[in-house]
């Protein structure tokens, strides 16, 4: 009897919680899973995505031994004690993969909660940021240096994108509380700038799509439709 088929090697799976992520923050699962990886997230937002990926994992195991149990039960087989062996080994696995899913997507759910409530309360919130701002804030995300010129005195900041941003306008972010830089360092050597946690929610805010409904649940390749199987 042929082996056991290995994982195949996938980002993420689709879990049953996307929808109510993608609604709760106005970003589709991919754009959040970016945004953690370049830092824009707050804490709480941040806390939410490194559930999600855990959960994610837990829920390509579900789908891998899916796919296994409806192969072997395929008839592609010998029908014998061999396959039966196999069969049964496969559906206590199934099962583990879903106790694992499920205990995952209840701490994805307790992560979620609070930001689905912020979201509620601030639904009619303070002004948002203007469009200028919130390109100088997603540069500065990238990694961002406040720089004085040895020659002339000036300074400016330059993001490691190549963007510049004015030192007026890092002044008037620094007032706001939305970045901070690093005075350990000396300017002339380039000062690190950096959002604080009030920055990246503001960010975050500010670039969230408005939504009315929730988003439909896409189907990704390489993933099953479903995301609960019947327990034996």
């Amino acid at each position: 009897m042929p082996p056991e088929p290995t994982p195949t090697p996938a980002r993420r799976a689709v879990s049953p919680l996307d929808h109510r992520i993608e609604a709760a923050t106005g970003h589709d699962i991919d754009t959040l899973w970016a945004y953690r990886d370049r830092g824009v997230l707050d804490e709480p937002h941040a806390h939410l995505v490194d559930r999600h990926r855990e959960l994610a994992k837990t829920q390509t195991g579900v789908v891998f031994y899916l796919k296994l149990l409806n192969r072997l039960s395929s008839g592609e087989f010998h029908v014998d004690d061999a396959l039966f062996t196999r069969i049964d080994r496969t559906v206590d696995q199934l099962e583990q993969a879903t106790d694992a899913r499920d205990a995952a997507a209840r701490t994805v759910t307790a992560a979620l909660e609070p930001i689905e409530a912020a979201a509620t309360a601030s639904a009619h919130g303070a002004s948002p940021l203007s469009t200028d701002d919130q390109a100088a804030l997603l540069a500065i995300a990238g990694g961002a240096k406040l720089y004085e010129h040895l020659l002339t005195g000036r300074m400016s900041v330059t993001a490691a994108s190549g963007t510049r941003i004015p030192h007026a306008k890092l002044q008037r972010l620094e007032d706001a509380g939305l970045v901070v830089r690093d005075t350990g360092h000396p300017v002339h050597a380039g000062q690190p700038v950096a959002l604080t946690d009030t920055g990246r929610a503001a960010l975050f805010a500010a670039r969230r799509t408005p939504t009315t409904q929730a988003p439909k649940l896409p189907v990704r390749p390489g993933t099953s439709p479903s995301t609960s199987p019947q327990r034996r």
